[in-house]
């Protein structure tokens, strides 16, 4: 054996060695209905180093190239497997927080797709049982491993902007027939549904706001919440959250902007990764003054939930997001929806 075959033989060894060490968690998915459903399959398969995905639970079937080759469970099946450690959520909204606790009483983690549940006191008592049972409720915000918004958490957690006096943001589509008709068909309208994410961003930075008003002004006479605004009053800041389902640019023109009294922090488009950093000051390799950074952005926008999911499970870390933040988004999207005041 040569020195080099020696090496190279000696290092396959080490890693075949760390992978058993570390074995494959093993998840399931219940529904397939939620908008996220196979976006978020996709990306559970697209990690096999990390997740096994046992099965599928799937009552009103699926056709989709997805979940191919997936075993079909009921819900029982797969709960009562004592290896599955995690299961991603992905129901219609009025039924998740219920399967969501059914799936906690089996002793397992939660992927919980937004906004989680339609009544808040069925999501607050569900979210405090996960925090006793110490198992981990993943909400599937999608902007929380967006490379951007976690420079944007960095920035403000290390004061960066100076205090926040204001945030803007807005999120909207043109929604399409199907989708006027699943908003039309929430109580809190399309604000309630898409919203929620850079919600979930803003109460991230600035906490549970001291008051929200919500203002609804619908663009046809069928009464569907498709135009709507939120204003999140704080201490020493305001926030203004727009969700337009009736805007033929909405996805070009998705932007989340923070101000602050040392610097402004501008995201847009949303997913994009292209920022407008201005500071009064230099910070680490970003100079005093205006400047424009694009961060790469990964192709798949779930790959970070699952990949940080798959450290939690392990016992590596905690997830960054605990009952009190999520209780709180979970209001405060209700309140911006306009259902509750």
């Amino acid at each position: 054996m040569t020195r080099r075959h020696f090496l190279t033989t000696a290092a396959a060894f080490a890693v075949t060695q760390s992978q058993a060490a570390t074995p494959r968690l093993k998840i399931g998915q219940i529904g397939t209905t939620h908008a996220h459903a196979s976006g978020k399959m996709m990306s559970m398969r697209g990690l096999p180093e990390l997740w096994e995905v046992v099965g599928i639970v799937s009552p009103d079937g699926t056709s989709s190239a997805t979940y191919q080759g997936l075993p079909v469970l009921t819900e029982a099946e797969l709960l009562a497997m004592p290896d599955v450690k995690a299961v991603a959520v992905e129901t219609q909204i009025e039924d998740s927080c219920a399967t969501a606790q059914r799936c906690l009483a089996a002793g397992k983690h939660i992927h919980l797709d937004k906004p989680g549940a339609i009544d808040h006191a069925e999501f607050k008592t569900m979210r405090l049982d996960a925090e006793k049972r110490g198992l981990t409720v993943q909400m599937g915000y999608m902007l929380r491993y967006n490379p951007a918004f976690e420079l944007l958490f960095q920035a403000v957690h290390e004061g960066w902007l100076g205090e926040i006096t204001e945030i803007d943001a807005a999120m909207g589509k043109l929604a399409e027939a199907g989708a006027r008709r699943q908003i039309g068909a929430l109580p809190g309208g399309g604000f309630f549904e898409l919203a929620c994410h850079v919600t979930d961003a803003v109460v991230k930075l600035l906490g549970k706001p001291k008051s929200v008003h919500a203002f609804s002004t619908p663009t046809t006479a069928d009464g569907v919440k498709d135009n709507q605004m939120a204003v999140l009053e704080y201490a020493k800041a305001t926030a203004v959250i727009r969700c337009n389902h009736a805007d033929p640019f909405g996805g070009p023109r998705r932007r989340f902007n923070v101000t602050g009294t040392m610097g402004t922090f501008e995201i847009a488009p949303l997913e994009s990764g292209r920022i407008s950093l201005s500071l009064t000051k230099a910070r680490g390799t970003y100079k005093k003054g205006t400047q424009s950074i694009t961060l790469e952005v990964p192709k798949d926008r779930y790959v970070g939930e699952f990949t940080d999911l798959a450290k939690v499970v392990r016992g590596e870390k905690q997830l960054d997001w605990d009952a009190t933040h999520d209780i709180a988004v979970h209001e405060t999207v209700l309140r911006g929806a306009g259902v509750w005041h």
